[in-house]
């Protein structure tokens, strides 16, 4: 049987066409995709984000036990910020992607894809099991307990306040919610608890993500709508969800990620602090920064009219396959085929003309500079 979020009945009321993902029962679409994705880039929309895990690590050793789990450094973590990273493998493959947030000096929240829980939560227990200060660590799956959602577009400061109101009383504290900067988190009372929001994002607009019990996420949901209009606030589905995330090069657990896919090969070595000390899969990753990866993540753009390309299609090169579209669309902002692919290392640069197979025939593509789309200036 399916899983339903707290805003299950919220999307049948609304009209949301509901699919399959992951194993649960969530709006692809309420109007169009193509109308939310535009939406978005030009004013607001709301997702839901409920299916999403959150982990909370508390103690004085939870720093120490992050920091040699993750990819990214831990210690850059300021209270009230957070920052994206990557849960390795010992081969240096990806477990999971996943936002962590500094909530207090000693307490972490880490927000996990949702086909990943109860991998990530195994991992992790494992992990903690053998680590040398564990008793120093409490560990809780909280994803049952929360629920989220994502505002996102650069209309929703305008109203963000009427959400959030006075100022935030932990994390990033004594701010407005419209006053969070990049990757910052604070808390806020609403409906007589707290809520959590983070001023991040998976589209490449501004925007927030608010965490909250799941008994009142609802409550924000309608409110949000309510009040929203003055932003031309809509909801918005899995469908523009994903082209918006293509068109700015954000991966997607499955796709541009998994557990035999380094965050090198994925062009995410930003986010791996090689010279933090020894971390799981830090000796491949080293490897790899010094030897180069033999295959690469790389944007790609039609050249050719065509269907748009989709995950599986083969990519070619003077007739041979050289790789495999993991990620693809029709851009709606810039209205042309787009996608994401591997290809061998010394075919990844911008300008390399390619083939991609749609359908049985091959059309015209060249690999871009990420990200795809960038906002007017």
């Amino acid at each position: 049987m399916l899983q339903r979020t707290p805003l299950f009945g919220a999307h049948q009321r609304l009209g949301g066409r509901l699919i399959e993902f992951g194993g649960w029962e969530m709006p692809v679409q309420y109007s169009s995709i193509v109308d939310e994705h535009l939406c978005v880039r030009r004013a607001a929309g709301i997702f839901d984000i409920c299916h999403m895990g959150e982990l909370f690590f508390e103690g004085p050793s939870a720093a120490a036990f992050l920091n040699v789990t993750l990819t990214n450094d831990i210690r850059k973590l300021s209270v009230g910020l957070g920052q994206y990273s990557q849960l390795c493998n010992e081969r240096g493959g990806t477990v999971d992607d996943l936002y962590v947030y500094r909530l207090g000096t000693d307490l972490f929240l880490l927000i996990v894809n949702a086909s990943r829980i109860e991998a990530d939560v195994a991992w992790l227990t494992t992990r903690l099991a053998v680590f040398p200060q564990s008793a120093g660590v409490r560990f809780e799956n909280a994803s049952a307990e929360l629920g989220a959602m994502a505002l996102q577009g650069p209309r929703v400061v305008e109203f963000i306040g009427q959400l959030l109101v006075e100022s935030s009383q932990d994390g990033t504290r004594g701010v407005p919610a419209k006053g969070l900067q990049k990757n910052q988190i604070g808390a806020w009372s609403f409906s007589g608890t707290t809520v959590w929001a983070a001023r991040t994002g998976y589209t490449g607009e501004d925007g927030f993500e608010i965490i909250a019990p799941a008994a009142v996420v609802e409550e924000f949901w309608n409110r949000s709508l309510a009040v929203g209009h003055i932003g031309c606030l809509q909801p918005c589905g899995l469908g523009a969800r994903d082209t918006l995330r293509t068109e700015v090069c954000y991966p997607l657990y499955g796709h541009e990620l998994d557990e035999n896919t380094s965050p090198l090969e994925a062009g995410l070595g930003f986010f791996v602090s090689l010279d933090k000390g020894d971390f799981f899969g830090r000796e491949l990753l080293a490897d790899q920064k010094a030897n180069g990866v033999a295959r690469k993540c790389v944007a790609f753009r039609m050249t050719d009219k065509s269907a748009p390309p989709r995950p599986g299609y083969p990519i070619h090169l003077a007739g041979k396959t050289v790789g495999t579209v993991v990620s693809g669309t029709q851009s709606p902002s810039l209205n042309v085929g787009i996608g994401m692919g591997y290809v061998p290392s010394a075919l990844a640069e911008p300008g390399t003309r390619l083939d991609i197979e749609i359908r049985g025939r091959t059309f015209a593509a060249e690999i871009v500079r990420k990200p795809i789309y960038r906002r007017p200036v």
